[in-house]
């Protein structure tokens, strides 16, 4: 039996999060992890409570779901909701994050981002990491990974 990396453990969490999402332009899931451990996981999906876009529809406004809360900043939102500090920690994300979650992923302290998918990547968001020495590194899910899942019984 293989055993999988770090990288590959987190990554696939967070492609098993993206099923959850409920936006269907893009699928997304994070995973923040301090010390090897996962401390919150988040989906791009409505506020709790609201229509989403499955049901509804995108409510689309200049080229972007405004129904749709991102991967990124659901799972800070948990850290905050339950005082769960991010400082110093990591996220493992399925897609390049956008603007707007690159400044939020700064402001909480987070120094990794780890992205399966280049998606977009705005030339400002990887300045201001860089200015923020938060490293960044594109992680694809390997296909080895998903086939250990199968091989030991664990997806039939």
């Amino acid at each position: 039996m293989g055993r999988i990396s770090w990288d590959q453990y987190f990554m696939a969490q967070s492609h098993l999060i993206a099923l959850r999402s409920t936006c269907e332009r893009l699928m997304v899931g994070a995973t923040i992890v301090r010390d090897k451990r996962i401390i919150a996981g988040g989906y791009n999906g409505s506020v709790a409570g609201s229509a989403h876009c499955i049901d509804d529809g995108c409510y689309v406004i200049e080229n972007h779901c405004v129904r749709t809360i991102h991967a990124e900043i659901n799972a800070l939102l948990q850290c905050a909701k339950f005082g769960v500090t991010t400082e110093k920690a990591e996220i493992y994300v399925t897609h390049f994050p956008c603007l707007q979650c690159c400044k939020s992923i700064i402001q909480a302290g987070i120094t990794k981002v780890y992205y399966a998918n280049d998606y977009k990547n705005h030339p400002y968001a990887l300045e201001l990491f860089n200015e923020a020495n938060v490293h960044t590194e594109k992680v694809p899910l390997r296909k080895e990974t998903l086939s250990l899942l199968m091989e030991n019984n664990s997806i039939q």
